[in-house]
């Protein structure tokens, strides 16, 4: 009793998340010393190099370490709203105070019918696990917009749309919030508002788009899954090695061209897996509860004398087929509220393990969707939700704590990435089979409808009406 009283009072949640959040400032602001690396020195020298740069209007299209889309100015450029403090403190402050907005969101978001507060839960606890990292890059303001695209998916399908275009000019992934949204409205606002937005940066900053050609030319980073080879391979002569190339540390040498085209055409592979699934899931009846799958006959009364009634009152399966509300119950709800969530969590998953580049940084975009899962009772995240918040832990461990023996390849950085990198993966693979089995029935694929098996849905009633956009 008193643990569910915990987990639905507000007080307790922001009193966990102040006490967390102080502390990642005491860490960033240098009161508090956080083993390993200074984390801090992309923010105080390298943001603000770029401050100055975009200041004047212009991109710093000669610097390769600029490698993000061109509305990643609005991070850059946002510690200019606290002008009485200095670059770096404004910018903590405003990742802080991001962070909070982002609480409030899930609060409200978990609250209600089929919902739950354990996403709010989840973020207050997944964001400190990995240290002052998550508050010493922008990737927390760039999770902030994607967790407010998929919140809004059922009610405003037109502003997720625009928001997860603004997202994908900020760097890219929240793009693929719009996996899981069932209707056009959310895609349409995305193209028209993404198109715009591009267009408007093209014409009045040189050099917005630069940093494709650096994204194009970079090679294998020492955290990624590839990576791991060349880590083993040095201890059996490989001649390779690391060399900070292109902002973060890379292997060089042999066959790392090899690896890395591997790398990009496991990211292809995901990509065809996500449009199969787009268009199995479409074509699938919708979810429905597990009691609905075998009713038992019922008796059927003799039918009685009805007076006339309007065509307004008659139940949508008797209107005409030209009125508003013809659609069948299976058209309406071939994804449900929580799909839109589970989708981009999955989708964000999968590209992050083939990408040839995991940031810890990285890792608090998983956390974000996963909170967002994690507000639907009926999500089937709740397993890979776990594997991300275990893998973000040991992701503090081997980057600043540890990073030396990452770079060094001992045989604890090598475990340490590894473990990481190996419930990543874990996490990636349960997660798109919960979404297979959640939304593709078996039935559209020419199997016995209503048959149980891997690919029938098995969605709570309480979440089965299509609110995902």
């Amino acid at each position: 009793m008193v643990a569910r009283s915990a987990g639905r009072s507000p007080v307790w949640l922001v009193a966990v998340w102040g006490a967390t959040r102080l502390l990642l400032l005491l860490f960033v602001l240098k009161v508090l010393a956080f083993p390993g690396p200074d984390v801090t020195s992309d923010v105080s020298v390298i943001y603000r190099d770029w401050y100055e740069v975009l200041r004047t209007g212009a991109f710093p299209s000669d610097d390769v370490t600029w490698q993000y889309p061109p509305a990643a100015a609005f991070a850059i450029l946002s510690p200019a709203l606290l002008p009485f403090l200095a670059y770096a403190t404004a910018f903590f402050v405003l990742v802080c105070a991001v962070d909070a907005a982002v609480l409030a969101l899930l609060w409200r978001a978990g609250r209600g019918s089929g919902r739950s507060p354990r996403g709010a839960w989840v973020w207050v606890v997944g964001v400190p696990l990995l240290g002052p990292t998550v508050y010493a890059r922008y990737d927390l303001m760039v999770t902030a917009v994607a967790v407010a695209a998929l919140l809004a998916a059922g009610r405003h399908p037109r502003v997720a749309g625009a928001l997860a275009a603004v997202g994908a000019l900020l760097k890219v992934w929240p793009a693929l919030v719009l996996v899981g949204m069932g209707r056009r409205r959310p895609w349409v606002a995305a193209a028209v508002g993404g198109a715009g937005l591009a267009g408007l940066f093209a014409v009045t900053m040189p050099g917005a788009f630069a940093f494709l050609t650096f994204q194009r030319e970079r090679g294998v980073e020492v955290e990624s899954l590839g990576a791991l080879v060349f880590h083993v391979a040095r201890h059996f002569g490989w001649e390779g090695g690391v060399l900070l190339n292109y902002g973060s540390m890379e292997f060089l040498g042999p066959h790392v061209d090899t690896v890395s085209t591997v790398s990009m055409g496991l990211s292809a592979a995901a990509f065809g897996w996500l449009l199969l699934w787009r268009v199995r899931a479409a074509r699938s009846p919708g979810p429905r509860s597990p009691r609905s799958r075998s009713p038992e006959p019922q008796p059927q009364p003799q039918p009685q004398p009805q007076p006339p009634e309007s065509s307004e009152s008659r139940p949508p399966e008797s209107r005409p087929p030209g009125s508003r509300s013809s659609r069948s119950p299976s058209s309406r709800s071939r994804f449900a509220a929580h799909t839109a969530a589970d989708a981009a969590f999955v989708a964000v998953l999968l590209f992050t393990v083939t990408s040839r580049v995991i940031s810890p940084q990285y890792l608090v975009w998983l956390v974000g969707l996963a909170a967002v899962c994690r507000c639907f009772r009926a999500s089937r995240m709740r397993v890979p939700v776990a594997l991300v918040l275990a893998a973000s832990l040991v992701t503090v461990l081997e980057f600043p704590f540890l990073f030396a023996d990452v770079v060094a390849s001992t045989p604890l950085g090598i475990a340490l990435l590894a473990v990481r990198n190996g419930l990543l993966v874990a996490a990636a693979l349960v997660g798109a089979r919960a979404l297979w089995r959640d939304t593709v029935r078996r039935g559209s694929a020419g199997g016995r409808p209503g048959a149980s098996g891997p690919g029938i849905s098995r969605a709570p009633s309480a979440d089965s009406p299509a609110t995902a956009g």
